[in-house]
């Protein structure tokens, strides 16, 4: 009887395929040196069209250490040249939208080739190679009218949902962990169920986030969610196609891209850094940095010599007593297993501070194990005012001037981290789950090594009786639901009363701190989100304010194109004028927000967030929308803010991952203008999280400066090349973690 694809794999939405390698070595063939000077030229062609301009060429090697790849654009003239090539023998091909992938030519540098296209038959053929989002933009929302659900009983949608906005915010939540639009989402195997809708139900209660992927169907009402996916999936098979994305046009054809393999496994690079965020030169020309989240590893790429190695991350107690985030994996090429305790530290986010060190959020220790000076019933001051009983990921930084881990306790949970620009070099923490701001003094525990006396916390309390400061008693909330990052978390007051100040809790998923006057955001994002401001005042904690100020959306939205407003907050970042930039994931905005417009703060339902609109502008990305709707089906996992010129486009530039689209969005603000920087190989290969940018040579221009993002997908195996079954069962995969590094040169010949 033949065994359903779907059986072996273990799969859908969530299996990550790692190996337990520590040192990535060399391939078994001869490496080339690192010198890149060389270029390869050529132009581009169909007999159809004759020149094709904005065509992606796509030039890859297996020489190097590791694998690697340059990508460039072609001009008006159907031109191209890809610049600062180390020395290897090439697989050079063409591909664009509307044309079939050309016949890759092998190329050493300094050679001229003529790559010829052909022009698809059909638009099913050309949509082959389109982005994830566009294929997703297919799926049939319920109508307006539908709204609130009558559960099960009547129309099958959960009575939750109040309107579409709150339905369409639970199903961007799917587009965190993979993109939803690959051949291996969007289609069925053979083998894998009896019908559609039975595969859909199969697919999304299995894999290590299977648990999460039958929660979020289960909250459409699962019945109706599992029918809008299998009838997305049958109008596919059935030959609908989404429309056509443009090709690039006037500044993205001056990108160039630079990919490496960051390892030789299906491991996750959740995220990567190169450099100090305050100083774009630090570490120049030096290693990029990345946390391999499945398998506890830091992940270190040298573009200089194009070689990679991975650390592993330790913990400060026996790994085997620690539980695992990732249970499944390979033990063995030839089946999977699931293991009980695999990637227990969970590494995140890393960050460089001033002196090149690379921090990242991790667990040391289990959760529960909580120190008592944490507790009630300490003399810590800060247990004291608001006690913690138990943490998440703690901090810790590897120095690679020693090659040493430092693992640091922390009282509270920590995710994402930013550093601060005053004389303490305070790192400050956010944690979406959590209840509280925490910070690391990084100059008192470098002096000290006190990791006691070198933290504190604060809760989030909002000055709602409006004297200017927090006292107790406040009002204190009550919490329904959660449980992760995603759930709806409900609050509720008993006896509210507006004399008090309130505590909140809103979380803080990303964290940014602005050098104007160090104050410190964080974003909610439960619906529709929020973004929340926190002070630490002169005598922490009781110093200590918070202010909350939720995106507006229905019932009280701006005029923003979407289909009711703004929502879920995600990414967060500062420009050098103080202003908040955000990705809104849900509805695929880029907004800004600015404080100093302001009209009226505080009040006595401050703690709601309702208030200053006027700090709000909203920037639409260009992305398809969801069949018979203004809602957009792309989403955006974090942003970013280029202060520095990093890229080439100027100061202050934001920018946000198309984390649906293989792709990064820069906003010119002053003209509202996108600039679409598309990966176009390996399609759903590049699912990214965090980037930074880094100036290597002020000196050198455009060839001096770069932005870089790494893949971060739960599943790097759904890239189009995808997984390998050999006869034995075995399996394998040709798509592995990318590194990429975005330039912007003068023009699409530019040397």
């Amino acid at each position: 009887m033949k065994e359903s694809m779907a059986r072996r794999l273990g799969l859908v939405g969530g299996i990550l395929i790692a190996a337990v390698a520590v040192w990535l070595t060399t391939k078994n063939h001869v490496v080339f040196g690192a010198e890149t000077t060389g270029v390869i030229t050529g132009t581009v062609s169909s007999a159809e069209k004759g020149p094709e301009a904005g065509v992606w060429v796509i030039a890859e090697t297996d020489d190097l250490p590791t694998k690697f790849r340059k990508i460039v654009v072609t001009n008006d003239q159907g031109k191209f040249l890809l610049p600062e090539m180390p020395k290897a023998n090439y697989k050079v091909w063409a591909r664009g939208y509307g044309l079939l992938d050309s016949k890759a030519i092998m190329s050493t540098l300094g050679q001229d080739l003529k790559l010829t296209s052909v022009v698809a038959k059909d638009p099913r053929q050309a949509a082959q190679i389109y982005p994830a989002s566009y294929w997703f933009s297919l799926l049939e929302l319920p109508k307006e009218s539908e709204f609130p659900g009558t559960g099960p009983t009547g129309n099958g949608i959960n009575p939750q949902f109040k309107t579409r906005t709150e339905f369409v915010d639970n199903l961007k939540a799917c587009v965190r962990c993979h993109q939803v639009g690959t051949k291996w989402t969007r289609e069925i195997p053979e083998g894998e169920g009896d019908t559609t809708l039975a595969a859909w139900d199969h697919r999304t209660r299995r894999g290590q986030r299977g648990a999460e992927m039958s929660g979020f169907m289960s909250k459409f009402g699962r019945q109706r969610g599992l029918q809008m996916f299998a009838s997305w999936s049958d109008r596919i098979a059935a030959g609908e196609v989404p429309p056509a994305p443009p090709r690039p046009q006037r500044m993205e054809r001056n990108v160039v891209l630079t990919e490496w393999e960051w390892t030789d496994t299906m491991g996750k690079i959740h995220d990567e850094v190169s450099t100090d965020k305050r100083n774009p030169r630090l570490n120049a020309n030096g290693p990029i940095y990345g946390t391999n989240i499945a398998n506890d590893f830091l992940a270190v790429l040298d573009p200089a010599t194009n070689s990679t190695k991975m650390l592993p991350i330790p913990a400060r107690v026996d790994r085997s007593t620690m539980p695992a985030s990732y249970s499944q994996t390979y033990d063995n090429p030839s089946r999977l297993t699931t293991l009980n305790r695999f990637n227990p530290v969970d590494p995140h986010n890393p960050m460089l501070d001033s002196q090149g060190r690379v921090w990242y959020t991790a667990h040391v220790r289990n959760a529960a194990d909580q120190p008592a000076w944490c507790k009630e019933g300490s003399d810590n001051k800060y247990a004291q005012y608001f006690p913690l009983r138990r943490t998440g990921r703690n901090t810790g930084y590897y120095d690679p001037k020693t090659g040493k881990f430092t693992m640091i306790d922390t009282c509270f949970a920590t995710h994402h981290l930013q550093f601060a620009n005053d004389p303490d070099q305070t790192l400050y923490f956010g944690n979406p789950g959590g209840t509280v701001f925490g910070w690391l003094n990084t100059k008192m525990y470098d002096q000290t090594g006190d990791e006691k006396a070198s933290q504190g916390w604060c809760p989030t309390v909002v000055d709602t009786n409006g004297d200017g400061k927090i006292t107790k008693p406040w009002n204190e909330p009550k919490t329904h639901g959660g449980g992760n990052e995603e759930d709806t978390v409900t609050v509720t007051y008993d006896n509210f009363d507006p004399k008090l100040d309130t505590r909140v809790v809103v979380g803080a998923y990303g964290i940014i701190v602005s050098p104007l006057d160090g104050s410190v955001w964080g974003t909610s994002e439960a619906f529709p989100g929020s973004i929340i401001r926190f002070t630490m005042g002169k005598n922490p904690p009781e110093t200590c304010v918070s202010e909350v100020f939720q995106v507006p959306s229905e019932p009280w939205a701006l005029d923003m194109t979407s289909g009711g407003g703004g929502f879920r907050p995600r990414g967060i970042d500062v420009d050098k004028n103080g202003v908040i930039w955000t990705a809104l994931s849900g509805s695929n905005h880029l907004a800004s927000f600015d404080r100093s417009k302001c009209k009226m703060l505080g009040g006595p339902e401050s703690y709601l967030g309702r208030q200053c609109k006027e700090g709000w502008s909203f920037y639409p990305m260009p992305a398809p929308t969801f069949k018979g709707t203004s809602y957009r089906s792309e989403s955006n996992y974090y942003n970013w803010v280029d202060q520095f010129n990093t890229l080439g486009l100027g100061e202050n530039i934001p920018i946000a991952n198309g984390t649906g689209s293989d792709s990064l969005l820069a906003l010119m603000p002053k003209t509202g203008q996108w600039v679409v920087m598309r990966v176009p190989y390996p399609i759903g290969g590049f699912h990214s999280r965090g980037m930074d940018g880094r100036i290597d040579d002020p000196k050198a221009g455009w060839k001096g400066r770069g932005v870089y993002a790494s893949n971060g997908a739960d599943t790097v195996w759904h890239a189009e090349d995808g997984l390998h079954i050999g006869k034995d069962g075995s399996i394998t995969s040709a798509s592995k973690p990318i590194l990429v590094k975005f330039q912007i040169r003068p023009d699409p010949l530019a040397k």
